[in-house]
């Protein structure tokens, strides 16, 4: 799996377990420090992404071929 799909896939988990542990401290919210790391978690989620857009794309003009069993094998798709 890529990094963007399980940072995308535990992003609520972590902000959740944030606020619970803000919660059970007896703070209205979370503290500037868990501010800061959230910000940044997000960030670094961005520019993931964004860096992952960029290097995944395929050449201008080209096609895409999706995936295929084709003699008893998969052949991953590509672009052509």
């Amino acid at each position: 799996m890529r990094f963007a799909e399980l940072a995308l896939f535990f992003a609520p988990l972590g902000a959740y377990a944030l606020w619970r542990a803000a919660a059970t401290r007896g703070q209205p919210g979370p503290t500037p420090a868990m501010l800061t790391g959230i910000l940044t978690g997000l960030l670094l989620c961005g520019a993931g992404l964004a860096w992952f857009a960029v290097s995944e794309r395929g050449a201008p003009g080209s096609r895409y071929v999706p995936a295929a069993f084709q003699n008893g094998q998969v052949v991953p798709g590509h672009d052509e």
